[in-house]
């Protein structure tokens, strides 16, 4: 306690502590929050997509909060599912065999933008004969469009800018070819460009107003039903966006940070205390244990360490734990062990270390007790420091496309958004936001850990 007193005592006289701490703090927070929120067999197949779940977000779309820095709002996506209590208007008759069941969207458009795409996907109860829909679209000014009518067999999805017969009806309605449905069916008749030469994407404007979907089923067996759900593709989502697969990228942010911390905080923990370790040994004991310590270590530093890792994911695994073992591996018998055998050297002809030889310490008393905690402060600074150079290694595996292939993490972010073109295309939150966090991960530990070398390195310590 009384060392944590003072630990604390003296970082709050530097302010780069304190904010990196609050950074540090920050982080810790977040990743609790993602474990504890989302655990990990479902932070897992959110990423992969399982089961289709991202079905209903819109592709490549920004994060919500883009809005407020742009004039012309984007849309957001409209989801209205019959399925869910209070969501459409239902009505039942029975006719004949079967029965009559009508369908009633509503919704309001305000965006000053229109979506990406449409589609009413449909979820029919039946035994041999599919239902049979006809559907009609109603603007806030009354005018009606028949989007069609099919059967309705188990998974179809009818998606309203693939229809060719739709499309001909929209042509011959507003006279004008290559309209996509889901501008025509809101557009505003008064946007739409006189000039057959002007793109209608570029200057057309939505109508906004309460819009209405009538669905008109006939069932032709006795327990036969049908329920509907109607999706507008937004052109943004939620508070990360979403990405080329519609993942949300929440789910990759939120966990790329327990991921990242517990890659760069075990490294540097193992590392440090291990080559601590190894060398007072080899101080300790000469002769040749140091002699074979240090020529290990020598032969170590001039091996190509990335090219060995990227070998590793190659043709072993690219699991994080198999790259983590990897990299402590080839770390422990770094340059660290030549900064800490000097360290070393000068202790082992201290008078307090003779003293407890002739009081008959062991070898293993010394080394544990007398050597290495005199230098342990030391540790901590070099390890605080070394977290991030840890983190940018897991993160810059991935965007080689040497990453863990199941788990969410930051740099597996940045490799999809580099794979999809994601800053020739404008996405640039699809970069931005995993990098930011790496760097704010990085900014934190390097304020911190040079704090913590001034506080432990009295020869640092300004005056």
């Amino acid at each position: 306690m009384g060392f944590l007193k003072s630990f604390f005592r003296e970082v709050r006289y530097y302010p780069s502590a304190i904010v990196g701490l609050l950074i540090i703090f920050g982080l810790v927070v977040l990743a609790t929050y993602a474990v504890i929120a989302i655990p990990y067999h479902r932070a897992i197949d959110l990423w992969r997509g399982s089961g289709n779940i991202w079905y209903r977000n819109p592709k490549n779309a920004p994060p919500k909060w883009v809005n407020y820095f742009r004039d012309k709002k984007l849309p957001e996506t409209i989801d209205l599912d019959s399925r869910k209590q209070g969501v459409a208007q239902r009505k039942e008759k029975p006719l004949g065999k079967g029965k009559q069941i009508e369908l009633t969207f509503h919704f309001n458009y305000t965006a000053d933008e229109f979506p990406h795409d449409m589609v009413i996907y449909f979820y029919p109860t039946y035994k041999a004969k599919p239902p049979f829909v006809t559907g009609e679209w109603i603007t806030p000014d009354g005018r009606k469009i028949r989007l069609g009518n099919f059967a309705v067999t188990n998974g179809f999805s009818f998606w309203l800018n693939q229809d060719k017969k739709l499309r001909s009806r929209i042509q011959r309605i507003f006279e004008r070819e290559g309209i996509p449905a889901q501008i025509a069916l809101l557009l505003d008749p008064d946007s739409l460009p006189k000039d057959p030469n002007v793109a209608v994407e570029k200057v057309a404007r939505p109508l906004k107003g309460k819009y209405t979907i009538k669905l008109k089923f006939l069932t032709f067996e006795p327990d036969s039903d049908v329920n509907a759900e109607y999706i507008a593709y937004g052109g943004v989502y939620g508070l990360a966006g979403t990405d080329h697969l519609r993942r949300d990228l929440m789910v990759g942010l939120l966990w790329g940070a327990p991921v990242a911390l517990a890659f760069g905080l075990i490294s540097a923990l193992v590392i440090g205390i291990a080559t601590m370790i190894i060398a007072a040994v080899g101080v300790w004991y000469g002769g040749i244990v140091d002699d074979l310590i240090q020529r290990i270590t020598e032969i170590n530093m001039v091996l190509p360490f990335l090219p060995i890792l990227i070998m590793v994911g190659i043709f072993v695994s690219r699991s994080l734990w198999m790259i983590m073992l990897v990299t402590i591996a080839l770390s422990i018998f770094g340059a660290g062990i030549k900064s800490y055998r000097a360290m070393f050297l000068q202790l082992r002809e201290s008078p307090y270390i003779e003293a407890a030889q002739a009081y008959g310490a062991g070898d293993t008393r010394i080394i544990f007790l007398y050597l290495i905690p005199r230098i342990l402060p030391m540790l901590i600074p070099g390890f605080i420091s070394a977290v991030p150079s840890f983190v940018f290694l897991e993160a810059s595996l991935a965007v080689l496309g040497i990453g863990d292939p199941v788990l969410p993490t930051w740099g597996k972010i940045i490799q999809d958004a580099q794979s999809n073109a994601a800053l020739y295309k404008g996405l640039y939150y699809w970069i931005l936001e995993p990098s930011v966090l790496l760097m704010v991960t990085g900014l934190g530990f390097a304020l911190l850990g040079f704090a913590l070398d001034r506080i432990f390195n009295p020869r640092l310590r300004q005056e």
